[in-house]
């Protein structure tokens, strides 16, 4: 009787205990959902992407598209990175004179309190970001222009499925600065020495982005459609817009 009640009582015991560690959880589930952090889903962080591009001035058009899909793109792409601080012409030319939050208020600046993204540069490509070892140091990284061409898909004409590679491997599709071959003295111009990888992306964060889900991917795949087409960029045709 005694080791029935020892036993009877060490099972209500460790009953009571994940009791208490279920309410635990559920106490902490609830709180995970409004402890007053922030936003509590991507349904909230689309809101605040599509603000957010609205309150630079950015025209987007989302004719036929999934406006939560656009929105959560726009998080990533304007609020959670800075994809435009390094896919513009240059950093001057990133916003526009009077929406630039970098420089001082009136009267001994332009800034008038709210920035205001350039539309002319946005997304547009063009930055360099100096020389990479290569023959004669000619190869210099320039950001590539991210809007979309005439096809209507962003990034050059890529397809979603290629975006997704490019985002979660690196892969430069566009072939722009090849491994230089063991024989540098026939080496083509443009291509990258080791220990640089030229069959990769350099500069762009891919393996930070890399970690996201299809769906955030596909978010910014989309939002990046709805970018007005602007033309140039390194590698481009001309009118790539029409």
């Amino acid at each position: 009787m005694r080791l029935q009640r020892t036993m009877k009582s060490r099972i209500e015991g460790l009953l009571a205990i994940l009791l208490a560690a279920g309410l635990a959880c559920g106490s902490a589930a609830t709180l995970a959902d409004d402890d007053g952090y922030g936003p509590r889903s991507e349904r909230d962080l689309a809101r605040i992407g599509l603000e957010a591009a609205e309150s630079a001035g950015l025209r987007l058009n989302l004719a036929h598209k999934d406006r939560e899909l656009v929105g959560l793109g726009s998080y990533l792409v304007n609020v959670a990175a800075d994809c435009n601080g390094c896919h513009t012409a240059d950093p001057a030319t990133e916003y526009l004179p009077a929406g630039n939050p970098y420089l001082l208020p009136p009267p001994q600046g332009p800034y008038l309190g709210k920035k205001r993204i350039n539309p002319a540069t946005y997304l547009g490509g063009g930055q360099d970001f100096g020389a990479f070892p290569s023959p004669g140091g000619a190869v210099h990284i320039v950001s590539r222009n991210l809007t979309p061409d005439k096809s209507g898909l962003p990034e050059g004409g890529h397809t979603l499925r290629e975006f997704i590679e490019i985002m979660r491997t690196g892969v430069d599709m566009d072939h722009a600065h090849p491994n230089c071959p063991p024989n540098v003295g026939n080496a083509p111009q443009q291509c990258l020495l080791p220990p640089f990888n030229g069959d990769l992306l350099q500069v762009m964060p891919w393996p930070n982005f890399r970690n996201l889900t299809d769906h955030q991917l596909e978010a910014i795949y989309t939002y990046l459609s709805t970018v007005p087409c602007l033309e140039g960029g390194p590698g481009e045709p001309p009118n790539r817009c029409h």
